[in-house]
């Protein structure tokens, strides 16, 4: 009992997991192995378990085959009236039909089987028909065309099919050679499913030399051990195959509803070869995961070195004292070429006069423009590596198959309102700073000092400090391109001193590439939404650990 309980919770297990497994990025193995696992789960689903879980519940025989094999004509002559509607048009099945014993019934009342079909007297549900000329034990059900050009009759066809404890396979002496049967028949024979073979419409005069040819076939394709029945063309009576024809299958049917032997050893077939298919199957499913993690670890690449690279490029215009040349220059050459920058920090009557001027005159003083030429500096610095990061990680995936299917026109460009989220950024930055300032002269005497000059004066030095930074090494003076004032160095040294001016440019310098790369990751965060989470999928290692349990039980 326990060694049962534990194949049915592998087995469950082993569903659970194929369940949430996913192949959606575009590489060779992903299309076969999504039709692959898609089986697997429905052979799961619509046979092993239910078959597990019910080991008394009749034989399902499914009848199937190409379009016009006689399928219907078939099962109608075996119960001795119509219960399967056949016809000249095509297809004829549209629906599926299980024929039983009326006390069968029950077996199929309920969505032990094919729960995914409703039951229903209509067309198109799975219809359910009892026929006493049917012994109990033993249930028919008439199947869609395998070949249908409707392709969810085809659909359907393959789903009946793994549902069956024995496949009753039909041909006819025209098309037995065709190259869609032989492939279903691959299938039975590698799920280890019981088949039987059933050759109609063949004329009288080549039963012989057919009917040979078709068992070397099948013995050459592993199946010489599949019962074959060979009808000859007839006309119907009554809509129904000549009592005599079909005498052979009748026969081979009746023996299995009167013996439960030998209908457990059909069940126990059918349920060993599927069970025993499992773990090889699950195998290769985890080989095509594997392909995917290693496809996503591509892509993922492709955006993480590019806006990686965005990140060192605004790290190397910070070292190399870019952002002071240009407007931020010419403002700091205003302020400082003729000393008044000391003279104005020093001086609460210059800082009050400053103000006074600019609100008469509407001009801003020179510091002010010197704050906004590097407020402006640095977004453009920033803004211009977003712009190229989203370009590269874009191009990176263009030139990858999987990438390129997942390209959108937005994914082209950063994301929408960046200028407005590079300017706050920034501001949050210059308010980190003159916190950092305000925070560092805290002391007691310090903060006297830097009363004295001001914190957003204090506070611009030290931004321009971070800029001036030469070999890696963090100062406080900014020399830049034909020597500027050291002015800067000397005010910082004489309110904070010496040591602490270096700590201040090192953090304000660390927390402005912290918040740059907050922001690439804002942008680049766009790249994983369209992958998906990580999380969600089911790695290659995780279907081995079923398959591995399946195999284990099995032993």
């Amino acid at each position: 009992m326990t060694e049962a309980t534990d194949l049915v919770d592998a087995v469950v297990d082993l569903s659970q997991v194929l369940g949430r497994t996913t192949f959606p990025l575009s590489a060779p193995s992903a299309w076969p192995a999504e039709r692959d696992r898609r089986e697997l789960a429905g052979q799961l689903a619509d046979y092993l378990i239910p078959r597990l879980r019910s080991i008394d519940a009749p034989l399902l025989a499914v009848v199937g085959g190409s379009t016009g094999a006689g399928k219907s004509t078939l099962i109608n002559s075996l119960v001795g009236v119509d219960v399967s509607p056949a016809g000249v048009l095509r297809p004829t099945t549209r629906g599926p039909v299980i024929v039983c014993h009326p006390s069968d019934l029950m077996w199929f009342t309920d969505d032990r089987i094919l729960p995914q079909l409703p039951r229903s007297s209509g067309p198109d549900g799975l219809r359910l028909a009892t026929n006493t000329g049917i012994g109990p034990g033993l249930a028919l059900l008439d199947a869609p065309d395998i070949d249908s050009v409707v392709s969810t009759n085809r659909e359907l066809a393959d789903t009946l099919l793994a549902a069956a404890d024995l496949w009753i396979f039909l041909t006819t002496a025209a098309r037995y050679a065709d190259a869609v049967p032989w492939q279903l028949l691959h299938t039975a024979r590698d799920r280890g499913t019981a088949i039987a073979i059933v050759l109609d419409r063949c004329p009288p005069e080549a039963v012989k030399d057919v009917g040979a040819h078709l068992s070397d076939m099948l013995a050459a394709n592993g199946l010489g051990g599949a019962p074959l029945f060979v009808i000859a063309e007839q006309s119907l009576r009554g809509g129904l195959l000549r009592e005599k024809a079909i005498a052979p299958i009748r026969s081979w049917l009746a023996s299995l509803t009167a013996d439960a032997e030998q209908r457990a050893a059909v069940v126990r077939y059918t349920l060993d070869g599927a069970l025993r298919s499992l773990a090889p199957r699950t195998y290769a499913l985890a080989e095509a995961a594997d392909e995917q993690a290693a496809v996503r670890k591509q892509l993922e690449s492709c955006v993480s070195s590019s806006y990686a690279g965005a990140l060192s490029r605004v790290e190397e215009a910070i070292r190399d004292g870019a952002l002071l040349r240009g407007e931020v220059l010419a403002r700091w050459q205003d302020v400082v070429g003729t000393g008044e920058f000391l003279r104005k920090l020093e001086s609460r009557v210059g800082r009050i006069r400053d103000r006074v001027v600019a609100a008469v005159s509407g001009r801003p003083t020179p510091v002010e423009e010197l704050g906004s030429a590097l407020e402006s500096g640095i977004a453009t610095v920033v803004q211009a590596a977003v712009e190229d990061a989203t370009e590269t990680a874009y191009g990176c995936w263009a030139r990858h198959q999987a990438g390129a299917s997942l390209l959108t026109d937005a994914l082209a460009r950063p994301a929408a309102g960046l200028a407005e989220a590079v300017e706050r950024m920034v501001r949050d930055w210059q308010e980190f700073v003159l916190e950092l300032v305000r925070t560092e002269g805290a002391s007691k005497r310090t903060g006297a000092r830097l009363a004295s000059y001001g914190v957003n004066g204090a506070g611009l030095v030290v931004m321009l400090a971070v800029f001036s930074q030469t070999a890696g090494l963090t100062g406080a003076e900014i020399a830049v391109a034909g020597g500027t004032s050291v002015a800067s160095q000397k005010v910082l040294e004489a309110i904070f001193g010496e040591q602490a001016v270096r700590g201040l440019a090192r953090r304000a310098r660390e927390e402005l590439l912290i918040r740059v790369d907050g922001l690439l990751h804002q942008d680049a965060a766009r790249y994983d939404e369209v992958l998906g989470g990580a999380s969600a999928m089911i790695s290659g290692d995780q279907l081995r650990a079923a398959a591995d349990r399946m195999a284990a039980v099995l032993r």
